[in-house]
């Protein structure tokens, strides 16, 4: 395997959406009450829906930056590179970055699109939601159809809406939409009621994957309250960990034997592990707990072989414990234009990461994965021969891969955190005793 011979598709990336984005797509009568990005008296650039506050910028718009110069504060658009934003650029730095396609997860909205339904009027809620939906399919996508895996966002609040406007993505072409990791943690109902089952059906007929992103419930994994920034920045995967747990002993897999979910941003070193420990648990205390899986369906780690995708960026750990997966179901991810995002070098620490894989596993978790669970097809528009990382990269050669726009980090960014994480300001002192 040689890097310049990749093809690489990432299944989670982000946009950062630009101010104008509503202005086609929200009919006349409702525009007035459409989300909007204003500008703070601190300058910072913020969305905001009627009164709820969009999410912050920050760390989610620092492609190309040196870490000393990540911020967590809300930011402006005049402080990250184009590519977040426009879409246009963002091609130039896939191909730059040797990627070919990228599914794009939202931002301002949360990841299962939660501030969207914060307006005090569901109708008009659901508007904003189509209309989100409309240009990032029609606008976004449609752009570059070849780059871009669409991603919608559902009502979720009402079930029979949701299923409904899923329906509607998948007569345009998407296949993936965002869940929550915890729907019970957004004051919806858990997964463990009946309530899910007409989105369920929907997802199954249409062949859509439920994507559940890290921080789609609008939580973090418990810690202490003046824990350093660093705990929950190491774990980020825990909110995986849950949704993986809960997911396999979920009573809807007779129900529904075609649905899928994803895991995303979560990694995968820690997944077999808790595989391990869920068949233990079958082993030891099914007598009591009386789970029960469909027939034909051994326990709890053949569920997640079977109904859920999961993707890394650089995980080595779970690399190497590739052979307790079923591979057809792991994805690579880019998280452009996250912090975590290894781009635009991607392809380098790939080609150290899969030195020992055969290439067969090698194109399957960098693209090929990705193309059948999402019904992609870039080759239909673009020859095979110019995906490759060397034939993108050549077309992109005037890319600055470095962002020289932005601030350099500091305490403000410290004390943004500790106000989204709820941290203490400052720690008290420990006593020595």
């Amino acid at each position: 395997m040689r890097k310049d011979d990749l093809i690489l598709v990432s299944v989670d990336d982000h946009i950062c959406e630009p101010a104008t984005m509503f202005d086609a797509h929200v009919p006349a009568r409702y525009r007035d009450r459409a989300p909007r990005v204003v500008v703070r008296d601190d300058g910072v650039q913020q969305w905001m829906y009627g009164d709820a506050r969009g999410r912050d910028l920050g760390l989610n718009a620092v492609a190309g930056k040196p870490p000393e110069m990540f911020n967590i504060d809300a930011s402006r658009y005049d402080e990250m590179r184009p590519g977040c934003y426009d879409v246009h650029e963002r091609v130039r730095d896939m191909s730059a970055g040797g990627q070919l396609a990228g599914l794009n997860f939202p931002n301002f909205t949360g990841f299962s699109g939660q501030v969207l339904w914060q307006g005090p009027d569901r109708a008009v809620n659901e508007v904003m939601i189509r209309a989100y939906n409309d240009w990032h399919v029609d606008e976004w996508c449609g752009a570059y159809p070849e780059r871009f895996i669409p991603c919608g966002i559902l009502p979720l609040y009402d079930v029979e809406h949701a299923a409904a406007e899923l329906r509607r993505l998948a007569a345009k072409g998407v296949h993936a939409v965002t869940f929550s990791e915890n729907p019970e943690a957004l004051q919806l109902p858990s997964i463990h009621t009946r309530y899910w089952d007409p989105l369920f059906a929907a997802a199954c007929d249409e062949g859509t994957v439920l994507c559940l992103h890290v921080g789609s419930s609008s939580r973090r994994a418990p810690s202490s309250s003046d824990a350093p920034a660093s705990v929950n920045m190491t774990l980020s995967s825990v909110m995986s960990t849950f949704s993986l747990v809960e997911l396999i002993w979920a009573d809807i897999w007779h129900r529904f034997p075609d649905l899928r979910f994803s895991l995303t941003e979560g990694d995968i070193g820690w997944i077999p592990y808790f595989l391990w420990r869920a068949e233990h648990v079958q082993r030891r205390h099914s007598g009591w707990t009386k789970a029960a899986f469909p027939e034909g369906v051994s326990g709890p780690a053949e569920i997640f072989r079977k109904h859920m995708l999961c993707c890394f960026i650089s995980d080595a750990v779970g690399v190497d414990l590739l052979h307790h997966f079923n591979t057809d179901n792991v994805c690579w991810e880019s998280d452009y234009p996250h912090s975590d995002s290894s781009w635009p070098h991607a392809p380098e620490e790939l080609e150290t990461l899969f030195k020992d894989l055969p290439d067969d596993l090698v194109d399957g978790i960098t693209h090929r994965n990705a193309l059948r669970h999402y019904r992609f097809d870039p080759f239909a528009v673009r020859p095979r021969e110019r995906c490759t990382v060397a034939a993108l990269r050549a077309e992109a050669g005037d890319v600055d891969t470095v962002t020289r726009v932005g601030r350099p980090a500091g305490q403000r960014d410290l004390e943004s955190w500790n106000r989204l994480t709820g941290a203490a300001s400052a720690a008290p002192p420990r006593s020595s005793t």
